[in-house]
This record gives C-alpha cells, sequence and structure tokens, in this order.
C-alpha cells in the first residue's frame, strides 16, 4: 500500500496519507504552562512536512501532575487563545492535528514537590535513578472520578480550541498504563485484580471523553503491545482491551510498548543496522491489529520509507515516526519527492541502562529545542553535552514551576 493513500476513520474523518508524527515530550510550554512561541515554531517547521496527522506531545490534565516541568497543560479555560494559535499553525499545511492527553501517575519527578498518583503505593525501581521519583499514594475513588473528568474537560478544551482530535495516552507506563499493569495495579477494589477491572478506568475515561466532543472530532488511544517486564501487562493483555475498545466509538488506536522501568520504545534490542528491527513493535503490533476493527499505528524506531511500505503491507493502517522527524522535520515531503532520506541517531549503548535512556531522551531534545529557535537538528551532538544541557533546563524550568506551583 502507498504511504500517501489517504485514510479514512471510522467516525467520517479523512488524513491525507498514512505517516503520523509520533508525539514526543518537547517541555517547552510558558512559565505558565500554555504553549510557547518556541513551541509555535516547532509546529511550524513540522507543519510543511506532510504528514498526514501530528500528534501533540504530551499535555497534562493537572498542572499539579506534571512528567516534567517544562510540560503544556489544560485543565481549564485559561490560555485559550494560545492554544488557538498552536492548532491553526499545526493545521496550517493540511494535517490533522491531534493533542495526547496524559497524566503520569507515579512517573512525576520528586523534585517537583507534587504528591504522586499511582493505583498503589509501588515506586519506580530504577535502582540508584528511584529516588528521582516521587513516593506515590494509592488513589481514592474521588481521585479516579477527578481523573476522568479531567481527561474530558481537557479534551473538550482542545476541540474547542481547533485541534482536530485526542489522543488518550495509556501506555509507556503513565497512569492509564499503570491500572493496566498487575506489577503496578495492586488494588483489590472494582479498579484492581482481574484485567477488567484494571483496563476499567481506560474505558471509563474513553467513554467520558467520546461523551465530551463531537461526533466528527476524533478520539484515540495509545496503548502499550507489553511492557516488557515480566508478570507485567503483555500482548494476549493487549488483545482483550483492544477487543473492549472495539465497542467504544475509537478512530485510532497507536501501540507501542515499555515503560521508564523498560524503555523498549527507544528500541533498546535494536542494533541500527538490521532491517526487520527497525519497527520494532511491527509483528507484535500485527497480531494485535487482526483483532481491532479500528485503524491502527504503530511507532517506534521507523525512518525509512522502505519500513514504513512495509509496516503498512502488514495489514496496520498507519506508520507513526518520532526521533526521524525531529532530525528531519520535512521528511515525509522529502519522500514524496522521490528522497531515500533516512535520518537516524548514532546508538549510545551505556551500561547504565537508566542513564543511557535518560541521554537518549536528552539526545532527541536537544535537536527539538534547535527546531523551536530557527535551527537546524545536529544528530551528531555528543550524547553526554546533551544530558548535561537537559538536567541544567530541567533544573531552571523546575525552578519556575515551583515558584508558580508556591512550592
Amino acid at each position: 500500500m502507498s504511504p500517501f493513500q489517504a485514510l479514512n476513520l471510522p467516525n467520517g474523518q479523512t488524513i491525507g496519507n498514512r505517516i503520523a508524527k509520533a508525539a514526543m515530550e518537547e517541555n517547552l510550554a510558558d512559565t505558565g504552562q500554555a504553549p510557547s512561541d518556541a513551541l509555535f515554531r516547532l509546529y511550524q517547521a513540522w507543519a510543511g512536512g506532510e504528514a498526514g496527522l501530528l500528534l501533540t506531545g504530551n499535555v497534562m490534565i493537572d498542572r499539579r501532575a506534571m512528567t516534567g516541568p517544562g510540560g503544556v497543560v489544560l485543565e481549564d479555560g485559561r490560555d485559550m487563545e494560545r492554544f488557538r494559535q498552536w492548532a491553526t499553525i499545526g493545521r496550517f499545511g493540511g494535517a490533522h492535528f491531534w493533542m495526547q492527553l496524559n497524566h503520569p501517575g507515579r512517573q512525576t519527578m520528586a523534585n517537583l514537590g507534587q504528591q504522586a498518583w499511582a493505583p498503589s503505593a509501588v515506586a519506580l525501581d530504577l535502582g540508584s535513578f528511584s529516588r528521582m521519583f516521587a513516593e506515590p499514594k494509592p488513589m481514592s475513588e474521588d481521585d479516579i472520578a477527578e481523573v476522568i473528568t479531567r481527561f474530558a474537560t481537557s479534551a473538550a478544551l482542545a476541540e474547542k480550541a481547533g485541534f482536530t482530535g485526542v489522543q488518550i495516552h495509556a501506555a509507556h507506563g503513565y497512569l492509564l498504563s499503570q491500572f493496566l499493569s498487575p506489577l503496578t495495579n495492586r488494588r483489590t477494589d472494582c479498579w484492581g485484580g482481574a484485567l477488567k477491572n484494571r483496563a476499567r478506568l481506560l474505558l471509563d475515561v474513553v467513554r467520558a471523553v467520546r461523551q465530551s466532543v463531537s461526533p466528527q472530532f476524533c478520539v484515540a488511544v495509545k496503548l502499550n503491545s507489553a511492557d516488557f517486564q515480566r508478570g507485567g501487562f503483555d500482548a494476549e493483555d493487549a488483545r482483550q482491551v483492544i477487543q473492549w475498545l472495539n465497542d467504544l466509538q475509537i478512530d485510532l488506536l497507536e501501540l507501542s510498548g515499555g515503560s521508564y522501568e523498560a524503555p523498549a520504545m527507544q528500541g533498546e534490542a535494536r542494533d541500527g543496522r538490521t532491517l526487520a528491527r527497525e519497527a520494532y513493535f511491527l509483528e507484535m503490533a500485527g497480531e494485535l491489529a487482526s483483532v481491532a476493527r479500528m485503524p491502527v499505528m504503530v511507532t517506534g524506531g521507523i525512518r525509512r520509507l522502505a519500513i514504513v511500505e512495509q509496516v503498512l503491507d502488514s495489514g496496520i493502517a498507519m506508520a507513526g515516526i518520532g526521533t526521524a522527524l525531529a532530525l528531519e522535520p520535512q521528511l515525509v515531503k522529502h519522500w514524496r519527492e522521490g528522497q531515500d532520506s533516512h535520518p537516524q541517531l548514532p546508538p549510545i549503548r551505556w551500561k547504565r541502562k537508566p542513564l543511557a535512556a535518560l541521554a537518549s531522551m536528552a539526545v532527541v531534545k536537544f535537536q527539538l529545542h534547535r527546531l523551536s529557535r530557527g535551527r537546524t537538528p545536529r544528530p551528531a551532538v555528543s550524547a553526554v553535552w546533551a544530558l548535561i544541557l537537559d538536567r541544567l533546563y530541567i533544573s531552571r524550568r523546575t525552578r519556575q514551576y515551583r515558584q508558580a506551583m508556591g512550592k
């Protein structure tokens, strides 16, 4: 199938081609957690790149619950004009522009000074890096109800601002993913135990979001194909959750994998040279797509047009690209023009895996921040230097966040 063939969604909307700019965490909000001018410049770089769909980096539904201090928050009507500007920029080239909505749960940095919520009091296990994250507090029934309402409120506000859809983030070890996993969800009430109970929060969030927006507004879900942790959420669990999602009004299902503890989404198994390993969730996603009644998208390491074609030929409806578009924002346009481009970052093979994961994210954010300043990416940047710059930036933004929150 041609990557440049249109995709018709269940709600009647059409995406112009089968390539999406996947979500990447930008940490480029202004000091009030609203979209900044830097974020606008970043999306201007992508808007003319001819991807059919642009997904934002995660937008938080609660400013007290952040994945990072520079994150954008949409929880009420403040700063709506800034969100309208962002939506206009993202849609400029004719692409669909969807906002990814998220709650970090226990994946909340301790130095932000906020209480981390989670299904159970199970802290992150990252060895000596564990202390970087806040101790999680088990959520009450009222806390759970508030989260459901917040997802719905943020979705309605995104539609009001001019976005064409939202994606509910239920992967990568964030809150909804934590409820799905038996490793992090040890509850004995109706929100824990059997998979049906562990999936209840995700399904309730989807229903609430769908009811809060118009029928033509797109609602997507990002789900782990597996957590890649022994005893965690696995492919059979994902298969069952997809079957439950089939009964809801989902327009696109993105399959990924991993968490902070097992960062499979960064492709740790990939050697950078083997074609079969480039789309590292493809085999598992292909099996899961067979039970999905909504279009399925796969994200993870894709950087070549031949791999996009392989993904689509396997029965997957859409290919999501992240890092490659941080390196070459016009990549899809270049492919359409016949260029054989395949941008790639040098692999980071440090022995301390958590530190290597932080460095990998820092190198990608280094490229995003260059684009946000109107500069060209620099793939050959030193991972050590990128990590130092990122830690300094996060430290400064953390101080700003704590001051704004009165901490």
